[in-house]
């Protein structure tokens, strides 16, 4: 195959694009895969570790899933462990911290004693943990208490995870496949998909490339590509930015809290962070910022394209602020965002998780958080909550969300790739993939 001419280009070269990079190369008989990274390095948007929850989401603790979804989440996330444990740096790819999810008051107690009853049989790791047993675990969480406090938690586990170590670790593996051409095309700006033939030819910013399938793993810019394609057009794009807070060591793990139904937003946990070492980290915040990308002014104008303001847009937005619970709730996250007051208002969220905290431990964690693009139905005029994935059936697949997030980028790696493999008619050799995966 000449140069510039692959089996399948990934676009974009975060967890969910190397995640793809690995897969095809080590379990298909593909020999030309290309990936194009418009960085000079991988993973450094939302999946470098700043910019996002640095957490292994295996359904345990997420209170908004049902026991189906933990399960499955469950599945994708075990797919993580087995290949991280089998990497001679796993130390620096996964981390083992207890976890707890911490119910405060009678009515989120009472809600996790029932949930322990349903969730317990396939989480078989998972225990109450009353007042008595967190202090053991995370004494600050209990000094200072007043109210009742009960806890389901995962006490021996992997629980954290480097997103942007384990995106190299996956271009790494994918390149030991020596009988294939695997190449990785940094700082190559995509400036448009256009089909031909069978094909597609992509025109970067280092000339044009052709490949017999495309795959777009770039955030909110692929609704974008998939707009400009025509395609995913009853699709907006609302960019929710995520804001963490520092302060000094005060936990010794993962604690996260119980989410409030009425919100489609997560709530707030507090953990070590795996990058800063000194350094406890709160949130994240939920903020609608107009950009797909974190601190990156340019990609404003990529937002306007996206958005497609029209009525059926503004009706979802205004049926989100009729209710009282998400209204107050947006608007005090904008608060949060606002240097001289954030601080002080952010402390009694923070509070929830350890109530002895004092402003003067507290501060913004500045240039930390990414952006999720949630997606917007227009047909439906309501929010497309979890993955966001859009299969045009005609060798061009568009990734803008993975739900929940960066766990379940092997998952989703292998659901593209048996999409792939059926549409080109090549190899897959499942047997090995499940050996390596799986078991």
């Amino acid at each position: 195959m000449d140069k510039g001419q692959y089996d399948v280009l990934i676009i974009g070269g975060g967890i969910s694009g190397t995640a793809l990079l690995y897969e095809l190369a080590q379990f298909t008989d593909l020999s030309h895969i290309g990936l194009v990274e418009k960085y000079d390095r991988l993973a450094d948007v939302n999946s470098h570790g700043r910019n996002n929850s640095q957490t292994l989401h295996c359904g345990d603790i997420e209170t908004n899933y049902t026991v189906d979804k933990a399960i499955q989440v469950q599945k994708t996330a075990a797919m993580v462990l087995r290949y991280a444990e089998k990497q001679s740096n796993c130390e620096q790819l996964i981390y083992k911290y207890p976890k707890m999810v911490l119910g405060v008051g009678r009515d989120e107690c009472g809600f996790l004693r029932d949930r322990f009853k349903e969730f317990s049989p396939h989480f078989p790791n998972m225990q109450v943990m009353e007042s008595a047993d967190i202090a053991e675990i995370e004494p600050t969480v209990v000094e200072g208490r007043k109210d009742e406090i009960v806890a389901l938690g995962m006490l021996d586990e992997y629980t954290a995870v480097n997103y942007g170590a384990l995106a190299y670790s996956f271009v790494e593996q994918a390149r030991l496949a020596t009988d294939k051409t695997i190449d990785l095309l940094m700082e190559t700006h995509v400036a448009d998909i256009v089909k031909e033939g069978n094909g597609y030819i992509v025109k970067t910013s280092k000339g044009e490339m052709k490949a017999k399938f495309v795959v777009v793993s770039a955030g909110g810019h692929s609704l974008l590509f998939a707009h400009r394609m025509g395609f995913c057009l009853q699709y907006s794009c609302l960019p929710m930015a995520g804001s963490f807070y520092y302060t000094p060591n005060m936990l010794n793990g993962k604690v996260y809290t119980v989410q409030n139904d009425k919100l489609p937003f997560a709530a707030i946990h507090g953990d070590p962070d795996i990058l800063v070492p000194d350094k406890t980290r709160f949130g994240p915040t939920a903020l609608v910022l107009p950009m797909l990308e974190r601190y990156n002014m340019k990609t404003i104008l990529d937002f306007l394209q996206v958005i497609k303001l029209d009525s059926d847009v503004l009706k979802v937005f205004w049926d989100l602020l009729k209710v009282a619970d998400i209204r107050n709730y947006i608007f005090k996250n904008m608060l949060f965002e606002i240097p001289g007051i954030r601080t002080r208002l952010f402390l009694k969220d923070a509070q929830k998780i350890i109530p002895d905290m004092q402003l003067s431990d507290l501060s913004f964690a500045k240039k930390i958080g990414g952006i999720r693009p949630v997606m917007i139905d227009k047909v439906n005029r309501t929010l497309h909550l979890g993955e966001a994935k859009i299969d045009t059936g005609q060798g061009l697949i568009f990734n803008m969300t993975p739900s929940p997030g960066a766990t379940s980028c092997l998952g989703n790696a292998y659901g593209d790739l048996k999409i792939i493999t059926e549409h080109l008619k090549c190899a897959f050799n499942e047997q090995q993939f499940n050996k390596t995966l799986k078991q």
